[in-house]
């Protein structure tokens, strides 16, 4: 089984910044590409940053020049810098991490953190 183990939520005033880490725990053979969503009460779940295995990324328009993403291969990990923090970006964020091959299996499979809450107060 694989678990993604999300940290670096909470409280921050407009303006400020957090860093969220994801980590991928199990016997994790290969993994595509990582990602972070957002949930916002009543709305849907929405991209904010994805990034491929090679390093290639791609943000939501809401967050391009505030926000970056990067992992780390070796620690199975994706960050998440949030610079410039507006109240609209409160959310609970989810990690993605798509297509994880386990040793021994021929298949892979998207998995999700269980989500961290992000509120930035105005």
């Amino acid at each position: 089984q694989v678990q993604l183990v999300e940290s670096g939520g909470g409280l921050v005033q407009a303006g400020g910044s957090l860093r969220l880490s994801c980590a991928a725990s199990g016997s994790i053979f290969s993994m595509n590409a990582m990602g972070w969503y957002r949930q916002a009460p009543g709305k849907q779940r929405e991209l904010v940053a994805r990034i491929s295995s090679g390093g290639s990324t791609n943000y939501a328009d809401s967050v391009k020049g505030r926000f970056t993403i990067s992992r780390d291969n070796a620690k199975n990990t994706v960050y998440l810098q949030m610079n410039s923090l507006k109240p609209e970006d409160t959310a609970v964020y989810y990690c993605n991490a798509e297509n994880v091959k386990l040793y021994g299996s021929s298949y892979g499979i998207n998995y999700w953190g269980q989500g961290a809450q992000v509120t930035v107060s105005s």
